[in-house]
């Protein structure tokens, strides 16, 4: 977003910039359009009943879509779309609903492979130019490792 935005939030909603910047880090994004949480499993539950939790889905995967599509053109192809952490290791709807209509780019997944959740996989569909594949983090492990790497300095 533009910078000026907070002074000018600020100076129309007669707050403070801190108090902008918390709206903005805390109370926008999915939880600004869902008006759940920014927790996508909350989101998720209500998406069937609540058209601003289905709205938000859509958002985000709409803008993880269009981000994907303009590394490929900035980087003249991919050789592999990664899905990881919380959302792109269990979530196999939203990798589902991200990766249709990639197939131009050569992306495709395999609905029986991508049924699987939280394991390394590869869920490329057969003949697919690109691979798609799912890493699980190990967030406790760089938790560690950061962890060790400021002690020890």
């Amino acid at each position: 977003i533009d910078p000026a935005i907070v002074s000018f939030i600020a100076g129309k909603e007669g707050i403070s910039a801190d108090e902008v910047i918390n709206i903005l880090n805390k109370k926008s994004g999915v939880l600004g359009i869902s008006g759940i949480s920014s927790d996508f499993r909350d989101i998720s539950s209500e998406v069937d009943t609540n058209k601003r939790a289905a709205l938000a889905l859509d958002m985000f995967r709409y803008d993880v879509k269009k981000l994907i599509g303009s590394y490929i053109a900035a980087m003249n192809g991919v050789d592999a779309i990664v899905f990881t952490a919380g959302i792109g290791e269990n979530d196999v709807d939203m990798r589902k609903k991200i990766t249709c209509d990639l197939s131009c780019f050569g992306i495709a997944i395999d609905v029986e492979k991508n049924k699987k959740r939280g394991e390394n996989i590869d869920i490329s569909a057969e003949g697919a130019a690109v691979r798609t594949l799912v890493i699980p983090t190990n967030e406790e492990l760089m938790i560690a490792l950061d962890t060790q790497k400021l002690i020890s300095k």
